[in-house]
């Protein structure tokens, strides 16, 4: 069975934005999320909230929703608070916290520290960011001493809901970022291939498919090479890194679903519509969509079929 998430930006105060979140469990999504960051890209100079008292408040006005980061990074976190973030997150949830994290990019937010992370230093740099973050909500006291980290009989306590920690949703699309999805993660996220729109958007949308497809693969095989099954690792697309905006029909959906279910993902991610720019689109569709929520959640992978 397919399972759905959405994400709803972080730039509504919370007055207004409490019945988005609860309409998004009400309307039947499997988790909704948020974006770790600053600010974020072309919408740098709007409104732009912290994303953990977010979560909390959302943890506090919904009752069965998965919640998480999409995604959380390296860029201006360090392991060691943040994984008691991430404990208090999964404390208020009651258990239904999952931890999107990715390597983190280049921009607005990634040299807000200082200089920014060269390509290849990122990569080491969420390698051993997510290596801390495993040790310390699995253990109660870590002693770490890396290349870029290090903790000093840092506490846990009392540790996560979930045991023996709360499931890791690793985004990854290089090399290095797929080994640690294989080594550490529950789930492997992508938004897919970076696709250039030629002014064809249907054009660009197949390449976009076909460039998931081969990422598939080169999944699978680091997967092996790592020792664990392929197929017992979930997936997360976000269907919005493809060159249209999934939710720009229902029946553009349902597409996305259909293939991404043929390719083995587990989960896809949508954003909710925004009035403007970016994932601009209709409510009107949103809810046409939760409509068929159990219609779009009965698409099962094909990839892995059942044994």
């Amino acid at each position: 069975m397919m399972r759905l998430g959405i994400v709803l930006l972080p730039q509504v105060r919370w007055a207004q934005d409490r019945d988005r979140w609860r309409r998004a469990e009400d309307y039947g999504f499997d988790h909704a999320w948020t974006y770790d960051h600053l600010a974020w890209r072309t919408l740098v100079d709007e409104p732009w909230l912290a994303t953990v008292p977010l979560l909390a408040a959302a943890a506090t006005a919904t009752e069965r929703i998965g919640l998480g980061t999409w995604v959380a990074g390296p860029n201006y976190r360090h392991p060691v608070p943040f994984a008691k973030d991430v404990m208090g997150l999964d404390d208020v949830s009651g258990g239904r916290f999952l931890l999107g994290l990715g390597a983190g990019g280049t921009g607005v937010d990634a040299h807000v520290l200082g200089p920014a992370a060269v390509p290849t230093d990122r990569a080491a740099r969420f390698e051993e960011f997510v290596d801390l973050l495993d040790r310390l909500l699995r253990e109660p006291v870590t002693t770490f001493h890396g290349q870029w980290y290090e903790a000093h009989e840092a506490r846990m306590l009392p540790g996560c809901v979930q045991r023996p920690r709360v499931p890791f949703v690793v985004a990854a699309n290089g090399p290095r970022a797929l080994r640690v999805a294989a080594r550490w993660g529950q789930a492997w996220g992508t938004y897919g291939p970076v696709v250039q729109d030629d002014g064809s958007p249907q054009d660009a949308q197949e390449r976009w498919w076909d460039g998931l497809a081969a990422l598939v693969d080169r999944f699978d095989g680091v997967a092996r090479e790592a020792g664990r099954d392929p197929a017992g690792i979930d997936r997360y697309l976000s269907l919005d890194g493809a060159p249209r905006y999934s939710l720009g029909s229902v029946e553009l959906l349902a597409e996305g679903v259909e293939r991404a279910a043929a390719l083995g993902f587990t989960d896809v991610v949508v954003h909710w519509p925004r009035d403007e720019g970016v994932y601009a689109g209709s409510q009107d569709v949103l809810e046409q969509v939760a409509g068929r929520m159990e219609a779009l959640r009965g698409v099962r992978a094909t990839r892995f079929p059942a044994t």
